[in-house]
């Protein structure tokens, strides 16, 4: 992280903690708006990699929520899909891979299988499969993912870019070059017609592309 962005999010964080101090000081420790607030805190923490502090908070709020909404809702969900993302991070992929198939099923319940929550909480779920090594299952998910999200929303939708963007890195974890490079072009030219040509995403898409060729090369 360059300078000028860590300073940024440092001002962030401690923006975000004087907030969670107000929030607690005036409406307590489990208001819905304080608990919101302690897990923006937590996504700054993220963002300076100070994993365990955000982790610490996410529980909090995971536990806050179930009290204060319940188990199933969309709420808790959330924050709980948050404190698996860190678990994985952290090299927890059991416990990860447990809380994301709770979200999952909770998702599924609430919405249905189509609907866009759903959708993504199993391709975040397909990225800890991959990392535990369950690689054929998380590509046959993501596939799935990948055609329900274009068929819904179609194939220029940002979630259906970042499955996508996921599936290619999966064939190419694989060892199924063809493919991967064929999707991760079909992604760059969908990121330069929907953000641009010069976006940070559309750049982002072409390094990983040029990664892919320079690999490739004779």
């Amino acid at each position: 992280m360059s300078g000028g962005k860590a300073s940024a999010v440092a001002d962030m964080c401690a923006a975000a903690e004087l907030l969670v101090a107000q929030r607690r000081c005036a409406l307590g420790a489990e208001h819905p708006e304080t608990l919101a607030a302690m897990l923006a805190l937590a996504d700054c923490l993220w963002a300076q990699g100070r994993l365990i502090a955000a982790r610490r908070l996410e529980e909090a709020v995971v536990a806050g929520r179930r009290r204060v909404f319940g188990e199933g809702h969309v709420l808790t969900l959330k924050a709980i899909g948050k404190l698996a993302a860190t678990l994985a991070a952290q090299g927890d992929l059991a416990a990860a891979r447990q809380l994301q198939q709770e979200v999952v099923a909770g998702m599924r319940r609430l919405f249905g299988d189509d609907h866009r929550e759903t959708l993504r909480a199993l391709n975040n779920l397909t990225g800890t499969l991959a990392a535990a090594g369950d690689v054929d299952q998380a590509r046959a998910l993501l596939e799935t993912v990948l055609a329900a999200l274009s068929r819904i929303y179609g194939a220029d939708d940002e979630d259906a870019l970042t499955a996508s963007g996921n599936l290619a890195a999966l064939l190419w974890q694989r060892g199924e070059y063809a493919e991967a490079h064929a999707l991760q072009l079909h992604l760059v030219e969908a990121r330069c017609r929907r953000d641009g040509a010069d976006s940070e995403k559309a750049r982002s898409a072409r390094a990983v592309l040029a990664m892919m060729e320079r690999a490739a090369a004779p």
